[in-house]
């Protein structure tokens, strides 16, 4: 039996001073087999119910009757987390375990950082049914004070002892693992585990157009016309990938160094751009986004790639990914990223969107992008968190054929026909003719020709004056236009070519407006 007089002084009683919390006098008994709290449903639920007038309060009540704890499921359960104002703001962990909801009270909340421990108290087991419990507790009543749902979920169990327990929370808003450790009586501490840095992570994508009705909320950033990359740097090295998830990194040595510019390890999200005179030039870019690891080294003096990070999504074992973006933003601005191919650009929170527009037209840039500052990180899913605002149109589009030119384009690619996925497959999209130079009309047929194939791949009609002479090739390579709007029959106008775009899986092009 432990009373409150063993209790470590600078822990629980100055707890119970501060945040109104009355601790438990028992401490938790362990079976010997299995190392798991025993007797947790009418043992421990008799403190919750002495510690409470029945009529008075409006938390759930235990029936006298109610049986035995079962043997519940040592895998996991149910948790939740309750912000808890009482005398002192502070929050309450519960964990499932048969049949109750083992509780510890932290003043603090769970810690996000993994360097740093927060002191939990262990209180008194809590029924099943307080894991829904919101309200207000009558002043005066034990735990007297407004007390609300701060995240639940389900967790899963990793270690259940009297001196420790470690388990991961799977909630909205927490997620990961951490671990409890008993210091004395029923004082504990409570640190987040270190995550190892993850292999691989698809990027969140712009899944909305056009300028928000409210600068309110919003961030805007400039749209840098290059290639969507992701860096995981572990403090010797970084590897890049790309958007379908390709390993790129010998595509562009001269970022290597990035991967010594943390001390820790890193999950950074950007583009890789080419300038040329200051500006992204995405045909410059095509040099480097199509070459070979043995070109990379001689391309990189003519065509020099700069990485511009504009997310950072894991940081020395911890995830980010549930921060919202000003939170990301906040903590990527602290890590003052900027060498000799690589820089943090500015987000605008304190300029409109107008304005930001505007400014990137002057620039000479291809738009903005308007992220929501609340916004969490959604890997691989095209969010409505996320606009693209273009000034012209751009389309991605599969190849599905090509028709020989005339004239002075006798023997070469006179058109690309292309295509958008839809629900029903591959539709065909139209012609393009306009955008190309020599080399890439020579580039493009070296790239076709071995994907040549008997197979219309178009699931819609094509027009029989596009038909005519047709030369169909498996829809693998995807590419990117600029166009003047879609006619009534889903068809492209004023189409031109502005390069392929290795970084995009074929089967998710999609018709962007």
């Amino acid at each position: 039996m432990i009373t409150v007089r063993q209790v470590n002084h600078l822990g629980t009683t100055l707890l119970q001073r501060t945040a109104g919390i009355e601790v438990r006098t028992r401490a938790p008994e362990c079976c010997a087999a299995g190392g798991r709290f025993t007797s947790l449903d009418a043992v421990s639920l008799h403190e919750y119910r002495r510690k409470r007038h029945r009529d008075r309060t409006p938390e759930p009540w235990p029936s006298d009757d109610e049986p035995a704890g079962s043997a519940g499921d040592e895998a996991g359960g149910i948790f939740v987390v309750q912000e808890h104002h009482a005398r002192r703001k502070h929050f309450d962990l519960r964990l499932e375990r048969d049949g109750v909801l083992v509780s510890w009270a932290i003043p603090k909340g769970l810690p996000l950082d993994p360097a740093v421990n927060h002191l939990a108290v262990h209180t008194e087991d809590h029924p099943l049914a307080y894991a829904e419990f919101e309200g207000e507790i009558p002043a005066g009543e034990y735990g007297g004070g407004r007390m609300w749902i701060h995240d639940k979920g389900r967790y899963e169990c990793v270690k259940w002892s009297d001196k420790d327990v470690k388990f991961r929370l799977h909630g909205r808003k927490l997620r990961g693992g951490w671990a409890l450790f008993r210091t004395d009586g029923d004082t504990w501490m409570i640190h987040r585990e270190r995550e190892p840095l993850p292999t691989s992570l698809l990027p969140m994508l712009t899944g909305g157009s056009g300028m928000p009705a409210d600068d309110d909320g919003w961030a805007y950033e400039m749209k840098w016309d290059g290639q969507r990359v992701l860096a995981f740097v572990d403090g010797v090295r970084a590897k890049l990938q790309s958007r379908t998830g390709r390993d790129i990194t010998a595509t562009y040595p001269e970022l290597a160094p990035l991967g010594r510019a943390l001390p820790g390890t890193a999950v950074l999200d950007g583009e890789v751009v080419v300038f040329v005179s200051g500006r992204p030039d995405f045909g410059a870019l095509q040099h480097r986004m199509n070459s070979s690891p043995g070109e990379a080294s001689r391309l990189m003096q003519a065509y020099p790639a700069t990485y511009l990070i504009f997310d950072v999504l894991f940081l020395d074992g911890r995830s980010l990914v549930d921060l919202p973006f000003a939170e990301r933003r906040e903590i990527l601005g602290g890590l003052e990223l900027a060498g000799p191919s690589w820089l943090t650009p500015p987000t605008f929170t304190d300029a409109g969107g107008q304005a930001v527009l505007s400014a990137s037209l002057e620039q000479g840039l291809e738009g903005i992008v308007a992220k929501r500052l609340s916004s969490r990180y959604l890997p691989g899913v095209r969010s409505p968190d996320w606009r693209k605002i273009k000034h012209a149109k751009h389309q991605e589009v599969v190849i599905g054929g090509w028709r020989p030119g005339q004239g002075n384009r006798s023997g070469r690619i006179g058109s690309l026909l292309v295509g958008v996925q839809t629900d029903d497959g591959l539709a065909y999209a139209g012609r393009v003719g306009t955008g190309f130079d020599e080399k890439t009309l020579d580039d493009l047929y070296a790239r076709l020709e071995p994907l040549a194939t008997k197979t219309n791949p178009f699931t819609n009609a094509v027009p029989r004056k596009h038909l005519r002479d047709a030369r169909w090739v498996r829809p693998e390579l995807v590419a990117e236009v600029v166009y003047g709007s879609w006619t009534a029959d889903d068809r492209l106008r004023h189409t031109t070519y502005r390069g392929l775009r290795p970084d995009i899986d074929p089967k998710q092009v999609r018709r962007a407006e």
